[in-house]
């Protein structure tokens, strides 16, 4: 196995994913609107490429001559979407004979559907690649540590000492890291053991957010307090900075983020508090624990 076609190339999760494929030394098809997002990799290692998902023809181009597929997909509300791109995606990786595919679904993935239309649409890209006769891997993972250093949540622990999340004080969650993510899923795409999985991942503690804000204040050598927000409030607060209205549609991601939180809040137990040493072991990757994560990250006062 050389070389890897990355659909969501760009952006928070997609990068991580082609650092980790170019340092075990595989080679890229990068799936992009915008080659210039490129320019800082070698062109020999990371070839840009447009497709749209929504045209199984531009899949099926963009799919020839390489060895398997890992993708971060963006979240749609709809599910009718994302199943037709889960089937325009392995269809065209099939027909090219591409061998295996790996998805990180960005988020915890019920063992049902569940009727948050984000969280079922990826179960229905799951099952295309079920289906698809090729050897896949699901990396389900849980909440990401990297959401704190967003623009909606980063400045209220820089500038008030205080981490404020839509997650109630008794939701225990496995924060992960996203360079750790990308390592198991490039571990996944190594290990030819691995080829029938759907795998939970997080991180190797379970925190409470009480216990977030402690490793913090750790990390920080100043006190930090845990908030807990309401999903919807959040949401508002979101949408208020990105589109000066607290005022947000459902189907949308302000929405979304509420109908996760709201969901997750209510689940008794906690589905994001896993136990990650079966996949340490199974795919031999070392955690990243997260007042280690805060250490590598500027929290100065803004």
């Amino acid at each position: 196995m050389n070389k890897i076609l990355v659909y969501g190339a760009t952006g928070d999760q997609g990068l991580p994913l082609i650092d980790e494929l170019l340092k075990n030394g595989y080679k890229v098809r990068a799936v992009s609107r915008n080659p210039d997002d490129f320019k800082a990799y070698d062109p020999s290692n990371v070839e840009p490429v447009k497709a749209d998902l929504f045209d199984i023809d531009s899949l099926r181009i963009v799919s020839k001559d390489v060895d398997a597929i890992a993708m971060n997909l963006p979240f749609v509300f709809d599910k009718n979407i994302a199943q037709q791109w889960g089937e325009n995606i392995t269809k065209a990786g099939a027909d090219a004979g591409i061998k295996k595919i790996v998805f990180n679904t960005s988020c915890y993935v019920a063992p049902k559907d569940n009727g948050l239309a984000a969280h079922d649409g990826r179960r229905a890209i799951e099952k295309a690649m079920e289906e698809s006769g090729m050897d896949y891997v699901v990396i389900r993972s849980m909440v990401f540590m990297d959401n704190l250093t967003r623009f909606w949540s980063k400045p209220s622990i820089t500038n008030n000492d205080t981490f404020a999340y839509p997650c109630s004080s008794d939701l225990k969650i496995s924060w992960v890291c996203l360079n750790d993510v990308a390592k198991f899923m490039v571990a996944s795409l190594s290990n030819s053991s691995v080829k029938a999985d759907k795998i939970y991942v997080g991180g190797p503690e379970i925190l409470l957010g009480e216990e977030v804000a402690e490793r913090f204040s750790r990390a920080l050598n100043r006190e930090i307090k845990f908030k807990s927000l309401d999903p919807k409030n959040f949401a508002g607060a979101m949408s208020k900075l990105v589109t000066g209205s607290e005022e947000y549609e459902d189907v949308s991601i302000y929405g979304g983020m509420a109908a996760f939180y709201t969901w997750y809040n209510d689940q008794e137990p906690s589905p994001l508090a896993i136990d990650m040493e079966p996949a340490y072991k199974l795919l031999n990757v070392t955690p990243t624990y997260f007042e280690d994560w805060i250490k590598e990250h500027d929290w100065s006062r803004v």
